[in-house]
């Protein structure tokens, strides 16, 4: 492996940087301030895949601003998995740019030039996460990715908002005393905290009690932006947000900074040789499988779609981890490449359940059925993400998943692949009513699902239960006069309904009227603007691109790159 000096690794931090100010100084000029947004994407992506080739062929890039404090320098190295991390975030911030753009004007959402600014800050501090050389630096960007994501979060300005930003504020701040903690501890044991493939050499040989506390301290602080249980707990309220961040946190940058940063405690501080010596890879891979069997059983209790959502990313991202903690080669190759197909069909599905909120105001699926009908290429597009999530073949999630499993078996930790195969069949519980209600079923004539309606371990003599679980809301009264989605219900006793006022009713209900049907679009775009379409189609295509030729979409080859250098297995 040769080390270039170069100015690409910090080029590519900076660019979305400095685009803050020209997007802060287009305030009330839409089209200029999201131009500065689309160029500073396509600049960053330029400059990260400008570095592939030389990646792919053993180099790596290196910024040295030298001593950051005393025995740390101020690192930046673009290795290989430093670039798979920044290519996906690199490539997705592109793609929900356009996103972004389309959803923030349709639902003429305030503040939208602090949004496109702290959008940017977050993909630069991702992209700092990403390159960062050491623990510390590593460290650094953790934070200030917490600092650039809590605008976004509580952008709605609510109780309810600023409440969820507070607990993100806490929970991701907490983690990141931990990473520091952990980090500091490394650096007093090994005299270094820079990271190398493999493991730093000089860990192994220090004490393995304060080892074994140095790797809890870092895995607790990653493992609250990962979403490990019990410290997850702030991503499904983090779900108040727009729907754009809520991809950002589930699919390009949050989230996957906590996994990434696992990944870099496992693979280049300790090291699968010292974890095994140590005993604290199995106890990871436990945390991890609880956490995905667990988060899919709530999974299927939610109603609100991008709570559901919320806590399939829980299980998805331990995933990952789990495949990290097993440390077999394939297991390995199983849970990093994860991170790309977890980023393309997620990202798919937030898009459409936003696309869905936008043009329909629709948010809980047991109000979806038919909705295939107003939204066809929208839920085509979720339903390829969906099967990709549950592991179906041809989509990405097939690939990384059949990865897991081999290395699961391979390593001869069959539990770990019972509790894969079970989350699978979660995954399927859980996505197909929503797919089945949204093209097989029509509004009032909606076939029972016990699995998603019934409360857990059933409840003798209450057969009225809410379709979250809980039990009816006896708050309202029935005979109000105003039905379930706030219009009067003045039609009931009437007979027929005026076609006028049909109409009229379903044009302001943006193509849906509960007594009638949705409206049918054609397959040609009517259904939405193409700036939300268009990003929707791209991913849920490269969804399919990962699931059918992995190596030709360079994740894949990136990720047996990364494996083959910390483990000397070609995979």
């Amino acid at each position: 492996m040769t080390e270039l000096t170069s100015l690409r690794p910090v080029a590519a931090v900076l660019v979305s940087a400095v685009a803050i100010l020209p997007i802060l100084a287009s305030r009330g000029r839409p089209n200029l301030r999201e131009s500065w947004t689309v160029i500073a994407a396509l600049a960053k992506l330029g400059i990260v895949a400008s570095m592939v080739p030389g990646v792919l062929g053993g180099d790596t890039y290196v910024t040295d601003f030298g001593t950051f404090v005393p025995g740390v320098n101020f690192v930046l190295r673009a290795d290989s998995l430093g670039v798979l991390f920044a290519l996906l975030a690199s490539l997705l911030w592109l793609v929900t740019s356009f996103y972004s753009i389309g959803y923030m004007r349709g639902l003429d959402e305030h503040s939208q030039t602090r949004y496109f600014a702290a959008f940017a800050g977050s993909l630069a501090s991702a992209i700092g996460i990403a390159f960062a050389g050491n623990l510390l630096v590593l460290f650094v960007f953790y934070e200030l990715l917490t600092v650039a994501t809590y605008p976004l979060v509580a952008h709605d300005e609510t109780d309810e908002a600023r409440a969820a930003g507070r607990k993100y504020l806490t929970y991701t701040f907490g983690g990141g005393v931990a990473v520091l903690a952990g980090a500091v501890l490394v650096y007093w044991l090994a005299g270094t905290t820079a990271f190398a493939a493999g493991g730093i050499a000089d860990l192994a040989a220090a004490d393995p009690l304060f080892a074994r506390v140095a790797f809890a301290l870092l895995i607790t602080g990653f493992g609250v932006k990962a979403a490990l249980m019990p410290v997850h707990s702030w991503l499904p309220d983090a779900m108040v947000a727009p729907t754009p961040v809520s991809g950002l946190l589930h699919a390009v940058a949050v989230v996957k900074s906590g996994v990434f940063g696992i990944a870099r405690v496992v693979l280049d501080v300790f090291g699968p040789d010292l974890m095994t010596e140590l005993g604290v890879g199995t106890i990871l891979a436990a945390i991890a499988a609880f956490t995905l069997v667990t988060s899919s059983v709530i999974a299927l209790r939610q109603d609100n779609l991008k709570r559901r959502l919320a806590y399939s990313t829980v299980s998805q991202l331990s995933y990952i981890v789990l495949g990290l903690a097993v440390l077999h080669p394939y297991s390995l190759v199983g849970g990093l490449l994860h991170i790309p197909a977890h980023a393309f069909m997620k990202l798919t599905l937030f898009f459409c359940a936003g696309a869905i909120h936008v043009e329909t105001h629709t948010d809980d699926i047991s109000n979806m059925a038919g909705i295939g009908k107003r939204m066809p290429l929208t839920m085509t597009a979720f339903g390829v993400a969906a099967l990709g999530m549950a592991g179906i073949p041809l989509v990405a999630g097939f690939v990384s998943k059949y990865f897991l499993l081999i290395g699961t078996v391979s390593a001869g930790d069959v539990v770990f692949t019972g509790a894969l195969l079970v989350s699978g069949v979660l995954n399927i519980a859980y996505f197909w009513p929503i797919v089945y209600a949204a093209f097989f079923e029509s509004p009032g004539d909606e076939d029972p699902k016990p699995l998603v309606e019934a409360v857990l371990g059933g409840r003798f003599g209450e057969p009225d239960v809410a379709a979250d679980g809980g039990a009816p809301d006896d708050s309202s009264d029935p005979d109000d006069g105003v039905d379930d989605h706030g219009y009067a219900d003045d039609h009931e006793g009437q007979g027929s309904v005026d076609e006028a006022e049909a109409a009229a009713h379903i044009e302001h209900d943006h193509g849906h009227d509960e007594r009638l049907a949705w409206e049918h679009r054609r397959w040609t775009g009517e259904e939405s603007t193409w700036l939300m379409l268009g990003p929707i189609l791209f991913a849920a295509t490269g969804s399919v691109v990962l699931g059918i030729v992995p190596d030709a979409a360079v994740f894949l080859r990136i990720v047996r790159l990364v494996v083959s250098g910390v483990t000397g297995v070609s995979v």
